[in-house]
């Protein structure tokens, strides 16, 4: 059997906030789908909280392709690169975390500084509900009218999507099912059909399931 991709970002936009030495980090993050969209997403939290401190933000797109973070004024390597590394921790990707600091007049040193923007980070990937998505492989299948009810009893029973069906002189189903179990699902159409039909790659895609 084949190995299951997946792909893991986050569902929702998540905020959070915590408090350190008076210190108050909050966090916000989101799923993006391209660079533009990060940096939107960076610019309205910076004018949201132009009062604050710092705006802290990090984003990874595409894998580890695209990564990108500021410190804001805060010490290197204190803040920007931890936010960096928590999302990468997390696993996701596709993905923006913008740290907001109201400064509550206690240093808390380089250490502290990680710990915080790096717990904050966490907590926002957290309430953006961290999800994942299993490759799903679409498949075109034509078939007669007496076959198609047999095989619309047989798709659920190997988790099966019904993407669409077109009824003319033959039936033509469009479904999808996750990668793992294409080979077994295509043996037993062949098995079914004694070999007359056959379910056609269209395309591949991820979803939740």
């Amino acid at each position: 059997m084949a190995d299951t991709v997946l792909y893991t970002t986050l569902e929702q936009e998540g905020e959070a906030e915590f408090t350190e030495k008076k210190s108050v980090f909050i966090g916000h993050a989101a799923p993006v789908k391209s660079e533009e969209e990060a940096q939107a997403f960076v610019k309205k939290y910076k004018n949201q909280y132009m009062d604050a401190r710092h705006n802290v933000w990090a984003y990874l797109m595409k894998g580890e392709i695209i990564a990108r973070y500021s410190d804001d004024g805060e010490p290197q390597g204190t803040a920007g690169v931890p936010v960096l590394d928590t999302i990468r921790k997390s696993g996701v990707t596709d993905a923006v975390v913008v740290v907001t600091r109201y400064f509550g007049g206690i240093l808390l040193g380089a250490g502290g500084l990680v710990r915080a923007y790096s717990h904050t980070a966490k907590l926002a990937l957290e309430a953006a509900h961290i999800i994942s998505y299993e490759q799903y492989t679409e498949l075109e299948l034509t078939c007669s009218y007496s076959d198609y009810q047999r095989y619309s009893a047989l798709l659920p029973s190997f988790g099966a999507i019904i993407d669409g069906t077109d009824f003319s002189d033959r039936v033509i189903l469009r479904f999808s099912v996750k990668d793992t179990v294409v080979p077994a699902l295509s043996a037993k159409i062949q098995e079914m059909s004694g070999g007359r039909d056959e379910a056609v790659v269209r395309g591949r895609r991820f979803d939740y399931r």
